[in-house]
């Protein structure tokens, strides 16, 4: 046996009194929970006790397994045995609803003569109420957590034992504190209202993170004690320290997360009742004006409709401001084309290798997040489409054969692997020749294909738009359902006195979210009622959504628009994963394994890897896993497609984090590839400034940022699966959820890594 494996079974610490108080604690609960189980079994089902003996049980291994025994040679280790101290053994416990049932179990004369009136004391019971407040249970938590992993605590509990002990003590009782108000064990009331409780999640959230952060990025050991340690299993002492960090951040954003997503679905319980959905009401719930509301026929009037501002409005209905937006970004293009075949061939000093690439792509990650799809509503793209269409006046409908996003997902896959494979990012001639194509392609298609079938069928820069507009808090929707209803005209969708009718044959009564929806506004100008509005919308509904939309049909009959999706999802992982240093690393390596000169085998292998075969495999074995547990409805292919539109918030985070990233550090990039293109046309702007293009130094807030935006696409993640889990599963709908999650949260766990890697700095002059 090696050394290694046997100094790891020899380490457990089997001490009498821990095991015992252990097995003890279990024996009673089992015992009241039995006479429960039978008298009230919807309160105290048989998963209670599994909870509360998974709890206890983390609580011993903490203490008693290898894990505390390595806990002072490897600092990673010991904070694995804080995780389960702090953040899974309470929760579990907590979930068990021990009081009532621990009661039970004890011998009647103890309960009766010893307990009963100690417990039911006014000073006792007024005490435990403040005790228990969430103020008290944060405050002590990120307390007991701080102030024992100061170097001083930290090396004292180390050092002696009774320390120690009393360290695992605190943070064991501050973490039992910290839940109880989350958990809001049964028969306990509760002081806060539950929406508050999100603040107060995220609020641990975020000192978790700043916490992790220290240990991720500190350059130099912070306890004495680990730098004297000896590498073990081959970890540096630094090393270990960014893994302990590591460990804390990826293990605690998850377990606060998973709340949040379950208190949400709590709050929207009166909302998923009124739209149909089963599901019990909370008592003392709330409902959330965004995420959970479904806007009704009657309430979307009232709502914060931006065509009813009164600038803005005017600026979005318009087709003159459209047409002059249009020929704005025309002129940029043709700027890129006219730079990237004539001007410098090195990506940094040319605007072809700059603006696409840097500012473009991060200003539409915004544009989506903030508002909608605006950038197809500026789209330059347009106007060889409407040339096209005026000189052509094509009749043809595009072939029922390739009537599919199957064509579009192909190009989009041969973009996502150009643009690694061969660096279109470094090449202004070939981003010049993309645009140019692009340009010829809008004009081909549309000159022979009546409606908008470049944009429908074919652009894959539309496609990133329609999919990742899911996260988009904004609609072009039907205000009124009754007013659509009495309409005899349908200008809308057939065209009318105010203009043309809906080019992709969206029909707004049945219209649902952002798929295949240009914002072009032409179903605004023609409609004679002034029924239709850019208006808010529901994330977690349209994802989860099983019903007809429109021409798009039911997303379950849809595997194009699903693969589609999974695309870009994971897409983005493999597209952030080809500029992390590990990442190249390890293809330069294989590259030079095989004698190839450059990394194209690699690269492509790891693109096609993550982009194709991983949701592949993964998306349709979790559908049937779910299928399995929870005898959901509808078939494989309808409940893979639906999942794959459920995790577009986490693939949004991805894209949002690496774009806004080379936004953020690039952003000076512009000035002085502006200064030189116009000392080229003769127009003196000064010197070009080229130490702006140079990377910036990247900014001390951006790392949390990125985290809290990976946080966010995960929870938006995972209650977009509750819903799909309630809607589709006849039982076990808590399991099903977990399983649809998984994807998510292996992803979330990538792109954190991906996060906290060096990062190859595109479109930069490197000093």
């Amino acid at each position: 046996m090696p050394d290694m494996t046997s100094a790891i079974l020899s380490s457990w610490t089997i001490e009498f009194w821990p095991l015992t108080l252990s097995l003890l604690s279990i024996a009673v609960y089992w015992r009241g929970w039995r006479g429960l189980n039978r008298s009230m079994p919807a309160k105290f089902p048989a998963w209670r006790l599994v909870c509360f003996i998974a709890g206890i049980a983390s609580c011993w291994i903490a203490i008693a397994s290898p894990l505390d025994a390595f806990g002072s040679l490897l600092l990673q280790v010991h904070m694995a045995q804080h995780v389960l101290l702090m953040m899974v053994g309470p929760p579990l416990i907590l979930l068990a609803c021990p009081g009532i049932p621990m009661l039970r179990g004890l011998p009647h004369t103890i309960r009766r003569d010893w307990l009963g009136p100690f417990l039911g004391a006014h000073a006792v019971r007024a005490g435990f109420h403040r005790l228990t407040h969430p103020m008290v249970g944060l405050t002590l938590f990120i307390a007991a957590t701080w102030i024992w992993h100061l170097p001083a605590f930290y090396e004292l509990a180390l050092r002696n034992t009774t320390w120690h002990e009393i360290e695992h003590l605190t943070f064991l009782l501050t973490a039992l504190l910290f839940w109880w108000p989350i958990v809001q064990p049964w028969p306990s009331t509760p002081t806060w209202p539950r929406w508050l409780l999100l603040p107060y999640l995220l609020v641990a959230d975020l000192q978790n993170t700043l916490f992790s952060a220290v240990y991720v990025f500190r350059e130099t050991p912070i306890y004495n004690t680990y730098a004297a340690t000896p590498e073990l299993l081959g970890f540096s002492t630094m090393q270990d320290q960014a893994a302990a960090g590591a460990i804390m951040w990826v293990a605690g954003s998850a377990v606060f997360l998973i709340p949040v997503g379950l208190i949400i679905k709590q709050l929207l319980q009166p909302q998923l009742a009124i739209a149909g959905i089963p599901g019990r009401h909370s008592r003392g719930s709330v409902s959330l004006p965004i995420l959970g509301q479904q806007l009704t026929a009657a309430s979307r009037e009232k709502s914060n409709d931006l065509l009813r501002i009164p600038l803005l409005g005017r600026l979005l209905r318009s087709l003159r401001v459209r047409r002059c937006m249009q020929w704005i970004m025309f002129a940029l293009a043709a700027l890129i084309v006219v730079d990237g075949l004539f001007g410098p061939r090195l990506g940094p000093m040319n605007l072809a290798g700059v603006l696409p690439w840097t500012h473009w792509r991060g200003f539409v990650v915004i544009a989506l997040l903030v508002a909608g799809n605006a950038f197809c509503w500026a789209c330059p793209f347009m106007l060889p489409r409407e040339l096209s269409k005026r000189f052509f006046r094509p009749t043809r409908r595009w072939p029922r054969a390739i009537r599919s996003k199957w064509l579009a997902a192909s190009l989009l896959l041969v973009y996502l692997w150009a643009y690694e494979v061969y660096g279109l990012w470094d090449s202004p001639w070939w981003t010049a020749w993309v645009v140019i194509g692009y340009f010829a392609a809008a004009f081909t298609v549309d000159a022979f294909f009546r409606g908008a079938a470049f944009c429908r069928w074919v652009c894959p820069i539309g496609q990133f738009h329609f999919i990742e507009s899911l996260v988009s808090p904004r609609e072009v929707a039907a205000l009124d359902a009754v007013t659509c209803n009495n309409c005899t005209t349908k200008d809308c969708i057939r065209g009318g006195p105010g203009g043309r009718g809906c080019e992709l044959d969206l029909y707004l009564p049945t219209k649902r979210g952002n798929l295949d929806c240009t914002w072009c506004m032409d179903c605004v100008r023609t409609c004679p009622h002034d029924n239709v509005g850019v208006v808010t919308r529901s994330l977690q509904q349209d994802a989860s959504f099983p019903g007809w939309r429109g021409a798009i049909g039911r997303i379950a009959t849809r595997p194009d628009i699903a693969a589609l999706a999974a695309l870009l999802t994971f897409g983005a992982f493999a597209n952030a994963l080809g500029m992390v240093g590990p990442v190249l690393d390890l293809e330069d390596q294989f590259a030079s394994s095989i004698g190839a000169a450059t990394p194209v085998i690699p690269a492509t292998i790891v693109l096609i890897s993550v982009t194709v075969l991983a949701p592949l495999i993964v998306l349709p074995l979790i559908a049937a896993a779910v299928k399995t547990i929870g005898r959901s409805s509808g078939s494989l292919v309808a409940t893979t497609s639906r999942l794959s539109l459920c995790l577009v918030p986490i693939g949004f985070a991805m894209w949002l984090v690496h774009m806004l990233f080379h936004l953020l550090t690039s952003l000076g990039t512009i000035v002085p590839v502006s200064q030189r293109l116009a000392a080229d046309a003769g127009i003196n702007l000064g010197d070009p400034a080229w130490v702006l293009a140079c990377c910036l130094n990247v900014p001390t807030w951006l790392l949390p940022m990125e985290l809290l935006l990976l946080d966010a696409g995960l929870l938006l993640t995972v209650i977009t699966v509750h819903r799909l889990a309630a809607n589709t599963c006849k039982r076990a709908v808590i399991r099903c959820t977990v399983l649809l999650s998984m994807p998510a949260v292996i992803l979330f766990a990538i792109g954190v890594w991906i996060v906290l890697q060096p990062m190859q700095m595109r479109g930069t002059l490197l000093p």
